[in-house]
């Protein structure tokens, strides 16, 4: 049972540190790990996953479709078996809560199904705007329709229902100015369309790093993509696989910062466990800013 705490006596640090820490796995790899490791043929056990709302429910979504998902938290794994981009359950309402990446996710990855999906969510979910997204697979053959009507002026978001027969492919225009994981869910489903997939980006597009990270996932799982900067991506017919049957998730590079900065401040050393400078993820680039404060950045094989 949880406490509340009225105060909490921090003492400050007197003395240079000398610490190793591990912190918890990214939750942005992890979701899109969950994604792909479906898409693909076979099983994939992603270690050092994280255990946030967001991929809960995720992966509870991906139970209720029919796939095969064993989650063991102690051990932060979950060991997903993929179905080559075919999706087991033709009719299937799922709840995602709050879990904002798995609605945009979700949402793309439900038309590679035959069959009707509902996808809704928390009151706080329901203002999230997904209309951008539904604009750009709709432009690709796909039947998505709002179950409730948006106010004037709004966009378009859950509760959805997806009518779907595959997805037909082609060329389809995206806004990038409000979320890259439009973007990122269009990629990652784009290699089980019928036909290859151009996604042009017609505003500038947010978050670059994330997208960084989608396709260096989507690498990791045998599939390259071809681009032009961040305005136009095409997708070829493919299929995800996985070499071995493990993928760790690295330490959540945001949550190391803190870790980072400490020595910076106190003095001393700290070594921060599963996390490279050729991480996947943008925020390790506060390295960068910590060597340019006159900070030691020195880096083993997994330190």
């Amino acid at each position: 049972m949880l406490t509340t705490l009225s105060s909490l006596n921090i003492k400050p640090i007197t003395h240079p540190l000398d610490a190793t820490v591990r912190v918890p796995g990214s939750k942005s790899l992890t979701n899109r790990a969950l994604l792909i490791a479906a898409l693909a043929n076979g099983t994939t056990r992603i270690t050092n996953a994280l255990f946030s709302d967001d991929s809960k429910y995720f992966a509870k979504a991906l139970q209720t479709l029919g796939f095969d998902v064993q989650l063991n938290e102690a051990r932060r794994e979950m060991t997903v078996t993929g179905l080559g981009g075919r999706i087991p359950a033709k009719r299937a309402e799922l709840f995602i809560g709050n879990a904002g990446t798995a609605a945009r996710f979700l949402s793309a990855f439900l038309t590679l199904g035959h069959g009707v999906y509902i996808l809704d969510g928390e009151p706080r979910m329901r203002q999230r705007p997904i209309g951008d997204l539904v604009e750009a697979l709709e432009q690709l053959g796909c039947d998505i329709q709002p179950l409730e009507k948006a106010e004037s002026g709004k966009s378009v978001s859950l509760p959805i229902k997806i009518n779907a027969s595959g997805l037909k492919g082609g060329k389809t225009k995206l806004a990038g100015d409000i979320s890259s994981q439009f973007l990122s869910a269009l990629l990652m489903v784009a290699p089980y369309a019928d036909s290859p997939i151009e996604v042009e980006i017609v505003t500038e597009l947010n978050s670059k790093p994330y997208v960084d990270m989608t396709i260096a996932v989507m690498r990791d799982f045998g599939i390259d993509i071809k681009r032009s900067g961040y305005e136009s991506f095409t997708v070829p017919l493919s299929t995800f696989h996985l070499p071995g049957t493990n993928y760790p998730i690295e330490s959540d590079a945001s949550a190391a910062s803190y870790f980072f900065a400490a020595p910076a401040i106190c003095g001393g050393t700290v070594r921060v466990e599963n996390i490279s400078r050729n991480s996947k993820q943008g925020d390790i680039a506060f390295l960068d800013v910590l060597q340019q404060m006159g900070c030691t950045v020195e880096e083993t094989d997994n330190s």
